[in-house]
């Protein structure tokens, strides 16, 4: 867990309007990746295929799976992750976030400010995967 003076210093960096913004959006920007990520690799783990297969199957170095699943800093295109999710039966959709998401992520976004900033970066940090937390500590 993070000592109290980073949670101090968060809270006042984030009573800054513009970085409120750049925070709340790289959160949900790494979360959103991360568990769609994950998802594809489970899926692709219960199809019995391998990162080569998949590969195949797309049309696409394996290369370029490999690093997608394993890559701390995985940025895909919205058209990667269709043609992986395609080829592993699934489709990339939108979904509404939660009443308590929009509180502390939508909200505060279209506002510019929160109303209690260290809520939202304790809130912003459950968002983001457990290595990330770790890492940044």
């Amino acid at each position: 867990m993070a000592k109290p003076a980073f949670w101090d210093d968060l809270a006042r960096d984030l009573e800054d309007p513009e970085f409120l913004r750049e925070y709340i959006v790289e959160s949900m920007r790494i979360a959103t990746i991360d568990s769609v990520i994950t998802g594809l690799d489970e899926a692709r783990e219960a199809a019995g295929l391998s990162k080569a297969e998949l590969a195949r199957a797309i049309q696409t170095d394996p290369a370029t799976i490999r690093r997608l699943f394993s890559s701390d800093r995985a940025n895909p295109t919205l058209g990667t992750l269709a043609e992986v999710g395609a080829a592993l039966g699934f489709r990339i959709s939108l979904e509404p976030i939660t009443d308590r998401d929009q509180r502390y992520v939508t909200q505060p976004l279209l506002e510019g400010h929160a109303a209690d900033t260290k809520k939202l970066g304790r809130h912003l940090e459950k968002l983001r995967p457990v290595e990330e937390r770790v890492a940044s500590y």
